[in-house]
């Protein structure tokens, strides 16, 4: 008799401590941005074809980049006004990769974190779209993703951002 008690008292104690916790809200996971400001310095689009940037590219790229934006708001993170650099911003041609130009103009603005990404097109049919969040000052990368997709249209742009703030972004 006294083994079965022991038996079940050992079940029921793992249950009954996370029903603790729970009700406490000492287990609840954070919020993954909560306290965080970011600094975006928008996407860009690598055009390595032969073809013009089509207007319809410019305007998934704008789509995508609301999408991020939105994303990470809904998870905590909060973005501050870049207008002070934007100036010398323009001065480079991609601040995804101007030697840590955008995780200096993050610190100078009072973020946290630098955000920017880019989309390389290397045909209408192979496409890659990288995010890139570095810490403010130093520019050690700390999160972001990376993910190719194929074909060149609004639901593939779109699916590719979903699939990095899911699965690279905010996963636990």
């Amino acid at each position: 008799m006294l083994k079965v008690s022991l038996c079940l008292c050992r079940r029921w104690i793992p249950v009954l401590g996370g029903f603790f916790l729970l009700a406490t809200g000492a287990g609840a996971p954070a919020v993954a941005g909560e306290g965080k400001a970011a600094a975006f310095f928008g996407m860009r689009l690598v055009n390595t074809t032969l073809a013009e940037t089509t207007e319809a590219e410019r305007a998934r790229l704008q789509a995508i980049a609301d999408r991020l934006v939105e994303g990470l708001e809904a998870n905590g993170y909060s973005f501050v006004d870049t207008s002070a650099v934007q100036d010398r911003a323009k001065l480079y041609d991609n601040l995804s990769h101007c030697n840590g130009c955008d995780s200096s103009f993050a610190a100078e603005l009072g973020a946290d974190l630098a955000v920017s990404g880019e989309v390389q097109k290397t045909s209408n049919l192979i496409l890659h779209i990288n995010v890139y969040m570095r810490e403010a000052g130093t520019g050690r990368l700390v999160n972001g993703g990376s993910v190719d997709i194929r074909s060149n249209t609004d639901e593939s742009w779109m699916r590719g951002m979903n699939y990095i703030l899911k699965n690279r972004i905010l996963r636990e």
